[in-house]
């Protein structure tokens, strides 16, 4: 099984760790089977966050009496030093633990620092004086800040989009975590669903050593193909196969440009647009059978875009710069000719 450290948290993890954010959609008990069964087969690190609904409260359900098991991270989203010590708090109480192992800033439009006015650093440091975090970390989409977290000194992690699509810039700042020592967590390994070769990707981020991966799981289905994945896995390391390196170049020439990589920081949006799945249907009907997208019940959400009044909401907050709405509209006209063209094998 192939290990990292994070930097210079000194902790040990292997380089699958488990994304807690799709586990909010299942049930209590489906999650706790999901949760224990991961950790069972040899999963040791997992990343939740308080925005993520009830997800604390379900690894908390799962692991009673394990906290000895596995290396654990949640994030806030607070922008104010009273608001963090609130989602600290109930984030403790939810995973029933009295410590988290990282506790990241959740995708800041900025980089808490001591003495920015915020009180956030400050009590981040608090806490850790107080045991109640044991390292500090932070999230983010945005390359500035996330460059300038590692430039600081002040984080012992930092959690970013990696994968085989991210150009040579965000390779750039994989390797630069690694020369300053500061742990490097890659969300968003499979591109929000639309890498569908999770060995292909596994493979390749196995080449930048400091880089952690977490899976975003949901079904054991899920769980079974890294199960599967690893099975027989070389101890001298992954190398690509030529298939998987001709798949790789395939996605990159398909995906390359402006997409939705379904974030979510445009939500909520008032026309009630689910938009990571809207502006990607483009590329759902063309990288997964297509035909479950064709359903009455996409048709009334790709419907949804007409509603859209332009707020500019998902625009200002799209950490990618996309013009979120024009990207909608186009979605909305590729998906109605697909429909045409397909209208038979609907069920």
């Amino acid at each position: 099984m192939l290990e990292a450290i994070l930097g210079r948290t000194g902790l040990r993890v292997n380089k699958d760790g488990f994304g807690a954010l799709p586990v909010q959609r299942t049930s209590m008990e489906e999650a706790t089977v999901l949760l224990r069964r991961a950790l069972d087969g040899g999963f040791n690190f997992f990343d939740t966050a308080r925005a993520y609904t009830d997800s604390e409260e379900k690894l908390g359900a799962a692991f009673g009496g394990r906290r000895n098991d596995f290396i654990l991270a949640t994030k806030t989203q607070a922008k104010k030093a009273e608001d963090f010590w609130k989602d600290l708090e109930t984030s403790l109480g939810n995973l029933k633990t009295g410590h988290i192992d990282i506790y990241q800033f959740h995708n800041p439009g900025f980089c808490p620092k001591p003495g920015d006015g915020t009180g956030l650093y400050e009590a981040a440091l608090k806490a850790r004086e107080q045991g109640k975090i044991r390292f500090i970390g932070i999230t983010n989409h945005r390359l500035a800040v996330a460059r300038e977290a590692v430039e600081s000194g002040l984080y012992d992690t930092l959690q970013f989009p990696f994968n085989y699509l991210s150009d040579e810039k965000e390779q750039g700042l994989v390797r630069y975590c690694e020369e300053k020592n500061v742990g490097f967590i890659c969300m968003k390994a499979l591109s929000g669903g639309l890498i569908t070769d999770v060995a292909a990707s596994r493979t390749w981020l196995a080449d930048f050593k400091n880089a952690v991966p977490i899976w975003g799981i949901q079904r054991e289905n899920e769980l079974d193909a890294l199960f599967a994945a690893r099975k027989g896995e070389p101890q001298g390391g992954l190398v690509l196969s030529a298939e998987q390196r001709r798949r790789i170049e395939t996605d990159r020439a398909e995906l390359a440009g402006h997409f939705c990589r379904a974030c979510d920081y445009c939500q909520p949006c008032p026309a009630e647009i689910t938009i990571s799945t809207c502006a990607r249907m483009f590329l759902l009907l063309r990288r997964m059978p297509y035909q479950q997208f064709l359903t009455g019940g996409f048709q009334k959400e790709m419907a949804k875009i007409e509603n859209c009044i332009h707020c500019g909401h998902c625009k200002d907050n799209c950490p990618y710069g996309l013009d979120t709405p024009a990207l909608l509209e186009r979605n909305l006209a590729d998906y109605r000719e697909f429909l045409k063209e397909h209208q038979g094998t609907v069920s």
